[in-house]
């Protein structure tokens, strides 16, 4: 099964075209006249909306919000959604929504925009201590809106019984592109195929990272595709492709990467931490390491994915909500998730305690310190759609005509 970050761009749909058209007719989520006055003391009863990963990750979030409310004197029931995105849009442009609620880094500009979230973020305690590459992926006109919740990195995962079959060493490990084609010369050369990449901007954007580029600038208001620096990492990634170096996972039979991998069809691939759980369920015979991805010709990068704990801008509970993101996001807390459901701390306090705990997991939390998050701005899912289909055709595409359409479909997406 493919996990959560892959199967995200398919969630977005009608429910976040209702949120975002009635903004657009009516006053905005900012007008509070629906609601009631804001409960600033005294017991609340939140409602906590989860996109969960499974069962370990539902029952984690219950327990924590269950002792929270037990110390605080205030009720949280937390709800594992069916599909995020359509119920969370659905009650937002209902007038419904939920006090606390998880919000995808890729679509947080959506909410943000509309006036849907409440900018809590600066009011968490120790707001630096979060990495400064998810305080920017929950950042919208300046302003730090909600904590991270977790996250998690892209690294370069290496099957070591295939790796020795290829007669190749740990000097082989590849740190940059060059020596990543070296490796992948001898891999082939020994009737394997070297690497199984994701076809989309989720996994190939990270060698437009390492050569200095992005689809979009940093404030999100202008696109920022067609480059040198983009051009010229597409174009390194299409000769990996055309050199059969890098397969994409339909051309190996698989549904994402670390299937591929899993099943032995590719000696490396490039995915995030969740591949460990995956390969423990589905295929617990692996033997294989981690390594950071290699660096580009402007130095390393890789590509974050996050959630930050959302308040709704309705809420007639937000001072006790933002309690309860405080003790979500505390040091111990999050290191209890870690253990429970497998996830990254997103406070830099508490990474040396993870990696102490998840030795094996350093190579991604390392990512932090040069990870881009997704394209942080509005009404993008066409667009990034549009983007994907372009990057699957990339072996008899053009590198510079893809890019050059982001950027002018992304030009009217965003009004420019």
């Amino acid at each position: 099964m493919a996990p959560r970050y892959l199967a995200r761009a398919a969630l977005a749909g009608l429910a976040s075209v209702a949120l975002l058209g009635s903004a657009a007719c009516g006053s905005g989520f900012d007008d509070d006249s629906s609601g009631g006055a804001q409960q600033s003391s005294g017991p609340a009863n939140l409602q906590i909306l989860i996109g969960s990963s499974g069962d370990a990750e539902t029952k984690a979030v219950q327990d924590a919000a269950a002792k929270w409310a037990s110390s605080s004197g205030n009720q949280a029931t937390v709800t594992p959604a069916q599909d995020l995105v359509q119920q969370l849009g659905q009650a937002l442009a209902g007038g419904t929504p939920p006090d606390v609620f998880y919000v995808d880094a890729s679509r947080f500009a959506d909410y943000a925009s509309v006036g849907a979230l409440e900018p809590y973020g600066d009011k968490i305690s120790n707001p630096d201590d979060f990495h400064q590459s998810l305080r920017d992926a929950f950042s919208y006109d300046g302003k730090f809106y909600c904590a991270p919740k977790d996250f998690s990195t892209l690294a370069l995962q290496i099957n070591t019984d295939l790796w020795a079959k290829a007669g190749l060493t740990d000097a082989d490990v590849p740190t940059t592109w060059d020596q990543l084609t070296a490796t992948s010369q001898k891999i082939k050369a020994k009737g394997l195929v070297p690497l199984a990449l994701g076809d989309t901007r989720d996994r190939i954007g990270a060698f437009m990272v390492q050569n200095g580029g992005w689809l979009i600038s940093k404030d999100g208001k202008q696109p920022t595709a067609d480059t040198p620096e983009n051009v010229e990492a597409l174009t390194y990634v299409k000769k990996l492709l055309t050199d059969g170096y890098a397969r994409y996972p339909k051309q190996l039979d698989a549904g994402w990467s670390g299937e591929a991998f899993g099943k032995g069809k590719a000696v490396m691939t490039i995915e995030g931490n969740w591949i460990k759980g995956a390969l423990q369920n589905d295929f617990p015979n692996v033997k294989y390491k981690v390594v950071e991805l290699p660096a580009g010709p402007k130095g390393k990068g890789t590509l974050s994915f996050t959630n930050c704990w959302g308040i709704a801008a309705k809420s007639k509970f937000k001072e006790q909500a933002i309690k309860f993101v405080e003790a979500m996001t505390a040091g111990e807390q999050q290191m209890t998730f870690a253990k429970a459901f497998g996830v990254m701390p997103s406070r830099q306090s508490v990474q040396a305690q993870y990696t102490g705990e998840f030795p094996a997991d350093k190579p991604f939390i390392d990512g932090a310190a040069y990870a881009q998050g997704p394209v942080n701005a509005p009404k993008m899912d066409s667009v990034l759609g549009d983007l994907d289909a372009g990057l699957q055709a990339l072996t008899g595409g053009d590198p510079k005509k893809v890019l050059a359409n982001f950027d002018s479909n992304a030009k009217a997406a965003l009004g420019g």
